[in-house]
């Protein structure tokens, strides 16, 4: 009798979770939609100039949209005459401190903007070591830092709940980030 009682609450559970789900794509759909967003199924090469409304759905994440604003720092010279012994390769690796500002807002019309964009809005920015999930447990932003590439990138990702923070996959709410990125000397 216990058996069937848990397997009937973990049946109503889970087909919950499947309605917010469910409903969580549909918002998504309407968002990209709604914006007239262009999805683009390969990723693109390096030298793409990104259009104002064209996204990569990221292969392998169920709707994870990434879109580069700005192409960050690709390498850096150390001399005013600089050879090739004086220029130093920037591309972000695994375990690099990332220092991240963002805005964060739900897909919903008219939804008000979260900013942790600047010291007025937060005193210090996010930190986190790049691909390690114990620092940031949102997927999405580590992924998104593996396509910006390089520090002083800034992008906008769309990022359903799975592949968020915890507290969006509890309320399974989808948000927008744009993302600003820099890598801090350790």
């Amino acid at each position: 009798m216990l058996f069937g009682l848990a397997l009937m609450i973990t049946g109503c559970a889970s087909n919950t979770y499947s309605k917010l789900r469910d409903k969580e794509d549909k918002l998504i759909a309407n968002y990209i939609s709604r914006n007239g967003l262009v999805i683009l199924e390969d990723e693109p090469a390096a030298d793409h100039v990104w259009g104002e409304k064209e996204y990569y759905k990221v292969r392998e994440y169920d709707n994870l949209y990434f879109h580069l604003i700005t192409r960050g720092d690709s390498i850096r010279v150390d001399s005013i005459s600089p050879t090739e012994n004086d220029t130093v390769n920037l591309e972000i690796i695994a375990n690099d401190l990332i220092v991240m500002r963002y805005k964060k807002f739900e897909l919903t019309e008219n939804a008000d903007t979260l900013s942790y964009w600047t010291t007025l809005d937060q005193a210090f920015p996010t930190e986190f070591h790049y691909g390690n999930l114990s620092d940031c447990e949102c997927v999405a932003w580590h992924v998104a830092v593996k396509l910006m590439k390089y520090p002083e990138s800034l992008c906008e990702v769309i990022v359903p709940s799975k592949l968020g923070f915890s507290d969006e996959q509890t309320s399974v709410t989808p948000y927008v980030y744009i993302l600003k990125i820099k890598v801090k000397q350790q």
